[in-house]
C-alpha cells in the first residue's frame, strides 16, 4: 500500500505560524515543537514564545512591530515534569498552538502497547497538560486562544498508521471538550484539520513514487492524482497556507469561532460539513 503523505511538518509549520503570529499585537504565543529543529535546542522539546512587545513606546515600521522577542525554552512536555518546567519559564500565554506530534507508518497488527502509549503521550496528553496549565489564566484575563493541530487522518483513518489517526481523532474530542470548559470566558478553543502538506520528507516521498524527471509542480500534481485522488486541491498544501488559518483563529477576527474542527485540507476529507 502506498504510504500516505506526511502530516504538516511540525518544524516548518511552527516556523510559519510563529512568523505570522508575531503580527498579532500584544499577544504571547506558545507553540510546542519537536527536538532537532533548532541548533539551540539539542535535547527535549522546545517551546517558543513569539511575543510582540507592543506598548506606548513601540514604533511600527514597514508593516511590522519594531519591539518583539522570541524565546526558546527546552522542555519535554510529554512528561509532567517537563510541562511544569515549561510553565515555570512561561507562566502566562495568550495563544497556545499545540503543534507537537509524531508520525510513522506501521502495520496495524504490529503496533505494540508501548507504541500506542507513546502516540497518546506525545500527540494527545502533552497538549492536554499545556491546556490545563494555561486555560485558567486566559479565563482570568478574559481572552485567549487554544488550538490543536490535527490532521485529515483524524477523520479518514489511514490503514498504515492507525495509531496516528486515533491520536488525531482524540485531539478533536479534546478540543471540543475544552471549548465547553471555556464557554463564555472570552477564550476560544479549536482544532485545525490539516491535509497532505509539502515538507522536505514528503518531497522525497513524492519523488520516490513519480520519479525525478518531472518539474516539482508537475510531480506533485501527478502524485496527488495518482495517490491522493480525494484532494480537490490537486497539490500538496504549503505550511504557510496552514499557518494562515492558525493565525486567523488566533486573531480577534475569529472571536465567534470556538469548539470547531476547521479544515485546511484541500478538500481531502470527502464531507460537506466540517
Amino acid at each position: 500500500m502506498a504510504r500516505r503523505a506526511d502530516p504538516p511538518g511540525t518544524g516548518q509549520l511552527a516556523v510559519r505560524c510563529r512568523a505570522a503570529l508575531r503580527d498579532l499585537p500584544c499577544r504571547r504565543c506558545l507553540t510546542p515543537t519537536p527536538p532537532g529543529r533548532h541548533r539551540r535546542c539539542s535535547n527535549g522539546l522546545r517551546l517558543v514564545r513569539a511575543r510582540p512587545a507592543v506598548d506606548a513606546g513601540s514604533v511600527r515600521q514597514n508593516g511590522r512591530y519594531a519591539n518583539r522577542s522570541c524565546v526558546a525554552v527546552p522542555a519535554d512536555v510529554t512528561t509532567a515534569d517537563g510541562a511544569v518546567t515549561a510553565v515555570e519559564a512561561l507562566p502566562e500565554v495568550d495563544i497556545l498552538v499545540n503543534n507537537l506530534g509524531i508520525f510513522g507508518a506501521q502495520p496495524a497488527m504490529e503496533i505494540t502497547d508501548d507504541d500506542w502509549r507513546r502516540y497518546f503521550e506525545v500527540n494527545v496528553l502533552a497538549a492536554i497538560r499545556l491546556t490545563r496549565a494555561y486555560l485558567p489564566g486566559m479565563r482570568e484575563r478574559g481572552w485567549g486562544r487554544i488550538q490543536y493541530i490535527a490532521s485529515d487522518s483524524a477523520v479518514v483513518i489511514p490503514t498504515e498508521m492507525i495509531h496516528y489517526g486515533v491520536s488525531k481523532t482524540a485531539l478533536l474530542a479534546v478540543s471540543r471538550g475544552f471549548a465547553k470548559e471555556a464557554a463564555g470566558s472570552g477564550v476560544t478553543v479549536n482544532s485545525v484539520i490539516a491535509g497532505p502538506t509539502h515538507t522536505g520528507g514528503v518531497e522525497q516521498f513524492v519523488r520516490s513514487l513519480v520519479g525525478d524527471d518531472l518539474p516539482w509542480d508537475v510531480a506533485q500534481r501527478e502524485f496527488m492524482l495518482r495517490h491522493r485522488p480525494q484532494s480537490l486541491l490537486r497539490r500538496l498544501i504549503e505550511p504557510a497556507e496552514i499557518a494562515n488559518l492558525v493565525v486567523y483563529l488566533a486573531s480577534p477576527l475569529a472571536s465567534a469561532t470556538t469548539g470547531a474542527a476547521v479544515r485546511v485540507d484541500g478538500g481531502y476529507v470527502d464531507a460537506i460539513l466540517p
